[in-house]
């Protein structure tokens, strides 16, 4: 027998491969593909259950305090002890905001950090994606994530205020005055997560980071607000202190645009402070892009 007899043959195996022939997604259609995928990521669907327990509960600890506000609307409106909601619409993320603050801590990470540890970011720009279609991606889930966990206790608070029978007119106008808000306050907060995650591929520094600024910016300057309006007498001072917080800063755009109370110990004060706020915010939201996008071309693939 020759040694090419005894040599071993090569056998192909079909296993069953084939070359996509199908329709193929253009830039716009992969970048909104992962807009729905990382807001899905972002409330732990598709994902094990244990991904969905904080934001759920989240979800949950928005929603309560709405329902019980709503079934109070009703009862003290059945018996001729209120004429409106005990709590305003534009006040709701303020009160709330331990659990906002929670959420898009354990969100922003999620959306992104996950990412960098994998590295998935170069499988992303394997097809006709641009890194800033990532960005803008991401920051469109994010926001709209936030927005939604702030729109449905105020719609629960809006369907008790019909349900009570309160002027439908100035319920309705109230409604969309605080969907406006809470819009600018998902693009704030959704922002400054978004950046902080960015720069760590450990979910929980990120989480840390997030909960650290939020908190501790709230906590310095509403204590500052506090002891300059009250011990200084000093109300349009401790009004422009609320630029240095996301959460006072939008809660200071509020009170300039609608004329609601302020949820602060001083809101803007003068003709100048209102507008000012409103710059500060718009541009806090596109210096948080444009950080964002400075962040990802340093990214390497």
């Amino acid at each position: 027998m020759s040694p090419a007899d005894s040599a071993p043959s090569g056998v192909i195996h079909n296993i069953g491969y084939r070359g996509y022939d199908g329709e193929r997604l253009t830039r716009r259609g992969i970048t909104f593909g992962l807009y729905a995928h990382s807001l899905r990521g972002i409330f732990g669907l598709g994902r094990a259950a244990r991904s969905k327990v904080v934001p759920f509960g989240m979800v949950v600890v928005m929603l309560l305090p709405a329902v019980v506000l709503a079934v109070v609307a009703v009862v003290g409106a059945g018996l001729g002890q209120l004429d409106g909601p005990v709590v305003p619409y534009t006040r709701y993320a303020m009160i709330l905001q331990a659990a906002l603050a929670i959420f898009v801590a354990v969100a922003a990470p999620q959306a992104v950090s996950l990412d960098l540890r994998f590295h998935s970011l170069p499988l992303y720009l394997a097809r006709p994606l641009e890194r800033v279609d990532y960005v803008r991606a991401k920051l469109a889930a994010m926001t709209t994530a936030v927005f939604l966990l702030l729109a449905a206790p105020l719609l629960v608070l809006y369907l008790g205020s019909l349900a009570a029978r309160f002027d439908a007119g100035r319920e309705t106008l109230d409604l969309a005055q605080a969907l406006l808000g809470a819009l600018l306050f998902a693009a704030v907060l959704s922002g400054l997560s978004l950046v902080i995650a960015s720069l760590t591929a450990r979910r929980g520094f990120g989480i840390a980071a997030i909960v650290t600024v939020l908190v501790l910016s709230y906590s310095i300057v509403s204590s500052l607000q506090g002891v300059v309006a009250f011990e200084a007498d000093d109300a349009t001072t401790a009004g422009w202190i609320g630029l240095f917080s996301p959460m006072t800063l939008v809660d200071g755009v509020q009170v300039w645009a609608f004329g609601v109370t302020s949820s602060t110990p001083a809101g803007p004060a003068g003709d100048l402070a209102g507008p000012t706020f409103l710059v500060v915010a718009l541009a806090f939201v596109a210096l948080a892009y444009w950080a964002l996008t400075r962040r990802y071309r340093k990214v390497k693939v």
